[in-house]
């Protein structure tokens, strides 16, 4: 019956055909293989890499996140957050980990804002910590590229190790096997550095803890 059709509309006719033929392929059948292959072979990282503490969601490990006092006045949105002492921190974030607001401060190395972020931090850092300023890693000085970096260096994660210890009344050598434990190292052993998850590292401290 077709034929009975001029040639331009068999032609429209063959696109629309053309068209949904490769909806139901790309649009249905496709996305429905992807996410059965997914949702068995790696259900973790499928449904977001989340951690969850005796059935409480507590994060993702793909995301970092702050981990502050709570504040002494929680309807004052002004106040400064307070670093916890009994918790690893993360590196800084140009977005305060605000999973809304991923990015950078697209600040220059000469920009005085960022020159005078940065000795401010180390100061900081050096005096909770403390350690010599000087002994302040880099990553705990710069914010990361996402704003929502899940992880921190080796070399910060084992300068918060006494300042951590002494907060939880546990041994220097306790916390420092923790991190020991909870070190990554270069992807396929070669790319990138070690690192450690900063989520993961204080659920396991919680743990230690009791």
């Amino acid at each position: 019956m077709a034929n009975y059709f001029p040639p331009a509309v068999r032609r429209h006719l063959s696109a629309l055909r053309m068209l949904l033929v490769l909806t139901v392929i790309t649009g249905v059948l496709y996305p429905l293989a992807v996410t059965g292959v997914a949702q068995a072979a790696f259900h973790h990282q499928a449904n977001g890499s989340v951690a969850t503490d005796n059935g409480k969601t507590v994060g993702s490990g793909l995301l970092g996140q702050n981990f502050d006092l709570p504040k002494k006045n929680p309807a004052d949105a002004d106040e400064a957050a307070r670093p916890d002492p009994k918790f690893f921190q993360p590196r800084p974030s140009a977005g305060s980990y605000d999973p809304l607001a991923s990015g950078a401060s697209n600040l220059g190395p000469n920009d005085p804002g960022l020159i005078k972020a940065i000795k401010d931090r180390r100061a900081a850092v050096a005096a909770f910590d403390g350690v010599n300023p000087r002994d302040v890693p880099a990553d705990a000085l710069t914010a990361s590229g996402s704003g929502l970096d899940p992880d921190i260096s080796t070399a910060y994660a084992y300068e918060q190790v006494n300042r951590v210890a002494q907060a939880r009344g546990l041994s220097q050598a306790q916390v420092h096997q923790l991190v020991a434990d909870h070190v990554h190292g270069r992807d396929l052993g070669f790319l990138g550095e070690p690192r450690v998850n900063v989520l993961d590292l204080n659920r396991a401290l919680n743990g230690l803890s009791g």
